[in-house]
């Protein structure tokens, strides 16, 4: 996690603008260019950034880099098979936290009829769930993912400082045969990270196709994890409750 007042800086800009140079961050931070060489550095190595020829850019793996719109019309029937199924994991009046994903948004079109309070730093379940009289929304603040509909980055991780959550549900981009959940973009994962600490039962919402890969950042793993919620594909149980992962499928 990043303490340093100036790095949280850093990465509010690199989430922004995707890539900035040594010599725009000192513009904007204030400071010299050998000082956000330092910073780079150190932010390079705890894998928040990667540093380019002249300035810096998000860490992230770019090979399973797609637009929301793109994953909405990816595994539609598994995926609308685990929100339902995730559904029965929700109860009345408690606070839950929807991430900003292609599965966790129809899990939102099948809480719209619920009295509960959501937390999310997704775009697209707060257009959704705006009009639903029983629902309490709170958005997290930060800086917007274009391509994830999301809101990341140090403003989002503070506002979940102040928060308790029942039930949170994340997506992933990746689940090793180790239970290793991973995420393309490291600054996503360090809002995962947050919220996992923050909420008293954990559930991963995932189809079939996701086990197997491997993104950039990693951001859980089995033990940080309570349940995995996949598709009837899914053929992996066994491999993954050896590491202490409850594993529910769909049908």
């Amino acid at each position: 996690m990043v303490h340093i007042p100036r790095h949280a800086e850093i990465l509010k800009l690199l989430s922004l603008l995707r890539a900035v140079s040594v010599g725009d961050f000192a513009q904007k931070l204030d400071v010299s260019e050998v000082t956000i060489r330092k910073d780079l550095a150190q932010l390079e190595e705890m894998g928040c950034l990667m540093r380019t020829r002249g300035g810096a850019q998000v860490a992230e793996d770019t090979r399973f880099l797609k637009t929301i719109e793109v994953r909405q019309h990816e595994q539609i029937e598994a995926k609308q098979a685990i929100a339902r199924k995730a559904r029965e994991f929700v109860r009345e009046g408690e606070t839950v936290y929807l991430d900003a994903g292609s599965t966790c948004l129809l899990l939102a079109r099948e809480l719209k009829d619920s009295s509960i309070r959501v937390v999310t730093n997704s775009i697209d379940v707060m257009v959704l769930l705006s009009d639903c009289p029983e629902i309490s929304l709170i958005c997290l603040g930060g800086s917007y993912r274009k391509e994830a509909g999301s809101f990341v980055g140090p403003m989002a991780i503070e506002a979940l400082k102040m928060l308790h959550i029942e039930t949170c549900f994340l997506g992933t981009t990746g689940i090793s045969a180790r239970g290793v959940f991973s995420s393309q973009n490291l600054i996503e994962s360090q809002l995962k990270q947050k919220v996992l600490e923050v909420s008293k039962r954990r559930v991963v919402l995932a189809d079939s196709a996701k086990f197997g890969r491997e993104a950039f950042s990693i951001f859980a793993r089995a033990g940080d994890v309570d349940v995995l919620i996949s598709d009837r594909q899914f053929s992996h149980e066994k491999d993954l409750k050896a590491f202490g992962l409850e594993v529910v499928t769909a049908e």
